[in-house]
């Protein structure tokens, strides 16, 4: 028995393979159950009926702009989106803390007084220092610098980190695409059906 355990000993390298072998097969499930979540049906109804809400509470305001509408319907999509897939990757939770953000700063920039100190000559153009290092960085960093950008949440994350987020956000902007286009068609067929049966009445 003895020399049984000898001949076979489970090491912690043994171990801690499998741990790694599991959780990369568990990211893996999770990467392909997320890709297939967001091409299925039942998804794509449940971010239409968040859409529809969304829009139904956007504030257009008394400026009717093509730019300041499409921002705002913009938004309200992306953040069904982040609702849809419920916090659970990075780039949902960037989204819905974005706009919390965002409402935070332009309340201190109206509660803060404008200061000013000192002449407008005096004041030196600043250069970043990340620009800076970003003109020497090699292609592939680049390219990973602005795939970081795209993806919310990732602009300052690694590698790997980039790829597990946008091979979630990918599908999920394709499902948000479909679903855009079918409203858009939903709202132009309604629009052009009564416009018909308007022009079909005859006359009194």
């Amino acid at each position: 028995m003895a020399s049984s355990l000898i001949s076979n000993p489970v090491t912690n390298t043994d171990r801690s393979r499998k741990k790694k072998k599991k959780k990369i097969q568990s990211k893996k499930d999770d990467q392909t159950h997320s890709h297939a979540r967001w091409k299925s049906e039942a998804q794509q109804q449940i971010y239409s009926s968040k859409l529809l809400q969304a829009l139904s509470q956007v504030s257009l305001g008394s400026s009717n702009e093509p730019p300041r509408r499409g921002k705002a319907v913009r938004e309200a999509a992306d953040r069904a989106l982040a609702v849809a897939a419920k916090g659970r990757t990075r780039w949902s939770r960037a989204i819905l803390t974005n706009r919390l953000k965002l409402k935070f700063r332009k309340h201190k920039r109206q509660r803060a007084p404008t200061a000013t100190t000192g002449s407008s000559r005096s004041r030196k153009p600043r250069i970043s220092v990340y620009r800076l290092k970003g003109k020497n960085l090699p292609a592939v960093q680049r390219k990973v610098r602005v795939l970081g950008r795209l993806v919310p949440g990732c602009r300052k994350e690694p590698l790997q980190v980039i790829l597990e987020e946008a091979t979630d956000y990918i599908p999920a902007l394709e499902m948000q695409i479909r679903t855009m286009s079918a409203v858009l068609e939903l709202f132009s067929g309604a629009g052009s059906s009564s416009g018909a049966g308007s022009s079909s009445t005859p006359p009194n």
